[in-house]
């Protein structure tokens, strides 16, 4: 599921199921869950074990938010929706409006992917700056509290083990607390403890998809031109094991990202990080990391080891009054950019899976909609890391012709602005990966060369 094949936001379609909402975690997945819970619930709690400050400050407990993220339009779309004027907001904050059609230069298998001749409004800002404008979107609804600084430690049941009620845990102060609800979103991230506390309470653990991709990033952020605003993308490609990505954002800044996969490991000390980037195919990308002022002494440097799928659609029997949502459902190797678009797309599914029945059998309704959203993602994202031979782990079906199939459209996209289009439309969530195979499509990849 896609923007183009989910159904849009409409809080008409809703109404009040509960008297209480708490949601595990005040990232992006935590916030978008909070924000569709508000219509359905008197009130709704956000609780995180990290300050949760007005600026855009990056938080200590999601080392992530430290490195660059991509906020691609199927997201985007569905944030506006959610939250009305958060695009707005974000440009008034700093974030910039990049038209990707022109100022993208994603280099892929050996070459730049063509120009697209339609506009591809692409809003670009740091992590910390995105989550700061949500919070201040979420503080504002009527009903909807983040309590900062407050660690979970566990989840209340009812007497028969059944159903899920409420959770406890530890204050700012190091009280312990408890906070009764009729519905609990776990939002935790990949940390979630939920796996093993179903394990640990007479429930079945669910089915855990993991595919190694050894990946480690190293983030740097350069003096930007206030009129330069361009995007260069370097996709690792076999037998290359390295990429990276630099992203205009406010405060006049690029945000550098260097990545290497299966071992190839960035470093993080200047002068072997600039010849890490100089040794990227697109000679654009050392270039402006040699010629342009550096604001990071050190580089942040982040591993991720694998993507994880914890396939809770899959469980015959699950506790009612909880569901879990963002990277602790599904998370994927971070070069793609999909995480925060796809929590947004699921927060969209907990909308029409309330809408559809309450809070009867909410889990599995929900777990069946995210499945669909993160089916695609997964099949086209954890799918290509497996064009690289030390990738291990469950291969999703077809991967190996997808992927033959992919490098011949790529190796067309790059002087086929039809094809490019398709191309981006699919990686920024707005039309499908079957997209990809329509029969117009399918003609212009398979042509013979010239023709």
């Amino acid at each position: 599921m896609t923007l183009a094949t989910v159904p849009r936001y409409d809080a008409s379609g809703v109404g009040t199921v509960g008297d209480r909402a708490v949601v595990l975690g005040g990232s992006v997945a935590g916030l978008c869950a909070a924000r569709v819970l508000r219509d359905v619930f008197e009130s709704v709690v956000v609780l995180d074990r990290d300050p949760l400050p007005a600026d855009p400050v990056a938080r200590d407990g999601a080392p992530q938010t430290r490195h660059p993220h991509v906020l691609l339009e199927g997201g985007r779309s569905t944030l506006e929706d959610l939250f009305p004027g958060f695009s707005e907001a974000l440009l008034e904050a700093g974030g910039l409006l990049v038209d990707a059609s022109r100022q993208l230069h994603e280099f892929n298998s050996g070459d730049y992917i063509a120009d697209v001749p339609e506009r591809l409004p692409t809003y670009c800002a740091s992590r910390p700056l995105l989550e700061a404008v949500l919070r201040r979107h979420t503080r504002a609804l009527d009903g909807v509290v983040l309590r900062e600084e407050h660690l979970f430690t566990g989840y209340e049941t009812d007497a028969r083990g059944r159903a899920v009620t409420g959770v406890t845990g530890r204050d700012s102060e190091g009280e312990p607390f408890e906070l009764p609800a009729d519905l609990v979103v776990d939002a935790t991230g990949r940390t979630s403890r939920t796996p093993s506390w179903l394990a640990e309470n007479g429930f079945q653990e669910p089915a855990t998809d993991e595919v190694t991709i050894e990946v480690a990033y190293s983030t740097v952020r350069v003096e930007r031109p206030p009129d330069d605003r361009r995007m260069f993308l370097v996709a690792p490609t076999p037998p290359r094991t390295r990429g990276g990505a630099l992203i205009p954002a406010e405060d006049g800044q690029w945000e550098g990202i260097l990545q290497g996969v299966h071992g190839d490991d960035p470093p993080t000390e200047p002068e072997r990080l600039q010849r890490f980037a100089d040794s990227l195919p697109a000679d654009e990308f050392g270039t402006i990391l040699e010629t342009h002022e550096w604001r990071t002494e050190q580089a942040d440097r982040y591993p991720y080891p694998a993507s994880r799928r914890h396939r809770y659609e899959d469980l015959e029997r699950f506790p009612d009054g909880l569901v879990v949502t963002g990277d602790a459902l599904a998370s994927f190797n971070p070069i793609y950019g999909q995480g925060m678009s796809v929590a947004a797309l699921e927060a969209l599914a907990l909308h029409h899976a309330l809408a559809d029945g309450g809070l009867d059998e909410l889990a599995p309704r929900f777990f069946d909609r995210a499945a669909d959203i993160v089916d695609g993602v997964w099949r086209v994202v954890v799918g290509s890391d497996f064009a690289f031979g030390e990738t291990s782990g469950p291969e999703p079906t077809g991967a190996g012709v997808t992927n033959w199939y992919m490098d011949r459209f790529v190796d067309r996209a790059h002087d086929d602005p039809f094809l490019s289009e398709v191309y981006a439309r699919v990686t920024r969530l707005e039309a499908a990966p079957t997209a990809l195979f329509r029969p117009k499509v399918l003609w212009r990849v398979f042509r013979p060369f010239g023709g």
